[in-house]
């Protein structure tokens, strides 16, 4: 589905990424890992098009991507779920879900995604009047990924969906997760969180200062002694 080749992307004269490459095939959810710092979220920029290579491609289904306008990449079915969430406060849970419907192709499916969404999530069916600033840091998280559910996604990218929840979210996004992928749904996961992160991964890729320093399944990885002793505290 996703090819990534030799990617390359800076912030002026800083050089963030140094030729990453990786895959996501139909179907997977693929763990991107490592530290802060690593370039897991440029990564994930520059694949939704907020951010332009310096060198490389990106290639979607076989066609690139690289050069495309970020609501063009949306409407192929790549959306990214934001670390932060970035939802409008003062807006209510229906109507920040709504915007991610905003594309033309999305606005006809307006009704039924917003029926999948709420069944995903009953608390929001509950909160959708409510301001989404007034709601907890989990049902943010859950708005914030109904919101790219209501675009109809082939591929979703979750930036660090667990930052900053209680550990009984933590758990709940992660079923979440488990469960938007057995909708059929390819998943590109971005967590600090290793071990949950890569325990329902189908494959994984771990970052180090803009590089990909290993890759291997999800089981692979966590029993890899150096992901072990540098992420996971063994």
């Amino acid at each position: 589905m996703l090819r990534v080749e030799d990617l390359r992307v800076s912030y002026g004269p800083v050089v963030a990424l140094w030729g990453v490459s990786l895959e996501v095939q139909a179907g997977e959810i693929v763990a991107l890992v490592g530290a802060n710092g690593a370039g897991k979220t440029t990564t994930l920029k520059a694949i939704s098009g907020v951010l332009r290579p310096s060198a490389g491609r990106i290639l979607l289904h076989g066609e690139p991507l690289d050069r495309a306008r970020t609501m063009d990449i949306v409407e192929r079915g790549v959306v990214q779920v934001p670390e932060g969430r970035k939802l409008f406060p003062e807006m209510t849970v229906r109507d920040n879900l709504l915007l991610g419907a905003y594309a033309p192709e999305a606005r006809p499916r307006q009704r039924e995604r917003l029926e999948q969404v709420y069944e995903l999530f009953p608390r929001l069916r509950e909160r959708e009047r409510q301001w989404a600033g007034t709601l907890s840091g989990g049902e943010q998280q859950m708005v914030a990924i109904g919101r790219g559910l209501m675009a109809g996604p082939r591929l979703l990218m979750l930036d660090e969906p667990s930052l900053g929840l209680a550990p009984i979210m933590v758990e709940e996004m992660f079923r979440v997760i488990a469960e938007i992928h057995r909708a059929g749904v390819a998943v590109l996961l971005v967590e600090q969180n290793t071990e949950h992160a890569l325990s329902i991964a189908t494959r994984g890729y771990v970052l180090e200062s803009g590089r990909v320093v290993l890759e291997g399944s999800g089981t692979e990885l966590l029993a890899n002694e150096r992901v072990r002793e540098a992420y996971l505290g063994l």
